[in-house]
């Protein structure tokens, strides 16, 4: 039985940060997906991963990405990846968000480089942030998505057990972790399917 459902932020609710990191990519001439590529070298102890718990501050954060782009042979501003990190409301997977808080306890878990308190978010996301429950955000709480804390956090605040939570993201790696811990999970490709498994696997709205 579902009692919470729980939205990944940048990827879902907004669009995905990769589709600027791709382009930005095409831009260079880098192979495409070189920047999750560095992403996804040692992925617990990278710059990205400091950053998003907000151990290193943003200066530090392109001196350390830049130094293992060098690493892998390739060469990037990093000022340009924290650029692409801002994308646009999706309104269908809002309307899903909402639809879900007329009935569940809903969580944003989001690995994030500044709080949401400290960002200058502009109205349409802000009235976004407030439907939520609850934010569990990875600059905050100093674990990350996929970080099995980070979703026991989150869990504890909504007061309900994994077993009775839905949870989706573009990511897999940050969806095995939940999986593992009893959550039913959706990865979001895109947003029109993602919406309707969700609804399949809540049973709302009839529609």
């Amino acid at each position: 039985m579902v009692e919470a459902v729980l939205f990944d932020f940048g990827g879902v609710i907004l669009s995905s940060p990769f589709e600027a990191f791709a382009e930005y990519e095409a831009e260079i001439g880098l192979p495409p997906d070189t920047i999750r590529k560095i992403n996804s070298t040692n992925p617990d102890t990278n710059a990205w991963a400091k950053f998003e718990r907000r151990e290193v501050d943003p200066q530090e954060f392109a001196r350390l990405f830049e130094e293992e782009a060098l690493l892998l042979g390739h060469e990037l501003d990093a000022q340009r990846i924290l650029e692409g990190l801002h994308g646009t409301v999706r309104p269908a997977m809002v309307e899903a968000l909402s639809n879900c808080a007329s009935k569940f306890k809903t969580a944003m878990l989001t690995n994030n480089i500044t709080p949401m308190r400290e960002q200058d978010l502009d109205e349409e996301i802000k009235k976004v942030v407030e439907i939520f429950d609850i934010l569990v955000e990875s600059s905050i709480e100093g674990c990350r998505k996929p970080e099995e804390r980070f979703y026991e956090i989150a869990c504890e605040r909504l007061a309900v057990n994994p077993e009775s939570c839905v949870f989706l993201d573009d990511l897999g790696i940050n969806l095995k972790p939940a999986r593992a811990m009893g959550m039913k999970t959706i990865k979001v490709v895109e947003p029109e399917k993602a919406i309707e498994e969700l609804y399949e696997i809540i049973g709302f709205p009839a529609n």
